[in-house]
């Protein structure tokens, strides 16, 4: 990433108006001394005696403040998460005003107009993460001219926490013609009782509620077996992600195929489908009330694997992999 401008290696950069100050202090100190004049040593001892406050001021202002991350919203990878950062001043002596803070996954920099003493401030900004997973928030920059413009003082201050950043959505992906609902149906508007009748029944999947386990026709059959009303009967579709990878030269595509996924997914939700996801041997439910959250962070944190068992397949299912005899994405 470009650096910005004001931005510098180090802790302390002269500026122009600080340049233009201390060469009119030596032309003073200059003048002092060949002329012994009472009136310029005062004015010389006042032009440096700034230049110290400048320094403790600046030092001790940006020391005393504490940042930390207070909220961060979804964050996928490459698309702005807005969030908010919480700015504590400890100083007691010292109001910091006109801050800047950077960092390497803030997307701009954020200005803070004034932090007083022993205050806390809180400030929206825009994050932005270039890759899925979980990343580790470690540090920011903190940038000020405080107090006299003479210098601009830089500090690293610590961070920590950690966000969940979801896989790269593919702008131009969309549902096939073919991706149909393979699990349920969508009940019809006018049937008598608001989900009290059964339309349809499924299998149990992980994140189910026991409420809707059909008991009697569990006990016939030896497993659980799920039944659906016309509240929670929505069109379901199955999704399926085999995390196999046949070898590290494969890594970029890999990354393709999650975003596919993960693209599909959403698209499902945006379409009114609940999604029948399956990452490897883990399988759930996912619908509109919990908006996909829990196939966003399977596809976020999984990691290629060398042997794998058979992925999930079957009539209709939606079939994301690297298996040789397998399209990348496809009904099988």
């Amino acid at each position: 990433m470009q650096r910005r401008p004001f931005e510098f290696e180090g802790v302390v950069r002269l500026t122009k108006v600080g340049g233009s100050y201390l060469l009119f202090t030596f032309v003073i100190g200059f003048a002092a001394l060949n002329t012994g004049n009472n009136s310029l040593y005062i004015a010389l001892s006042t032009m440096l005696g700034l230049l110290i406050v400048s320094g403790m001021a600046s030092k001790d202002g940006l020391r005393s403040i504490d940042v930390e991350v207070s909220h961060l919203g979804e964050a996928w990878a490459g698309k702005p998460a807005t969030g908010s950062l919480r700015l504590r001043n400890r100083s007691r002596l010292w109001t910091v005003r006109d801050l800047l803070v950077t960092g390497p996954h803030l997307a701009e920099p954020v200005f803070v107009p004034i932090v007083e003493r022993r205050g806390t401030v809180e400030i929206t900004a825009t994050f932005l993460f270039e890759r899925r997973g979980r990343v580790s928030l470690t540090r920011v920059d903190l940038y000020t001219r405080f107090p006299f413009g003479l210098f601009t003082k830089k500090r690293r201050a610590k961070l920590s926490g950690s966000a969940v950043v979801f896989p790269r959505l593919l702008p131009d992906e969309t549902l096939r013609d073919d991706f149909a609902p393979t699990l349920g149906e969508r009940s019809p508007r006018n049937a008598a009782g608001p989900g009290t009748e059964i339309f349809a029944f499924r299998e149990y999947v992980r994140g189910d509620s026991l409420r809707h386990v059909h008991w009697k026709k569990s006990a016939s059959i030896g497993r659980w077996v799920m039944k659906q009303s016309q509240q929670d009967a929505n069109p379901i579709v199955a999704i399926t992600f085999d995390p196999f990878m046949p070898s590290t030269d494969a890594r970029e595509r890999f990354e393709q195929i999650v975003s596919e996924a993960a693209t599909a997914v959403r698209n499902a939700l945006d379409r009114g489908y609940d999604v029948h996801f399956h990452l490897g041997r883990q399988a759930s439910l996912v619908g509109q009330t919990d908006r996909g959250i829990s196939a966003y962070e399977a596809l976020a944190l999984v990691e290629p694997q060398s042997e794998t068992p058979t992925p999930f397949s079957g009539t209709g299912v939606i079939l994301y992999s690297l298996r040789s005899g397998n399209r990348d994405a496809r009904t099988a």
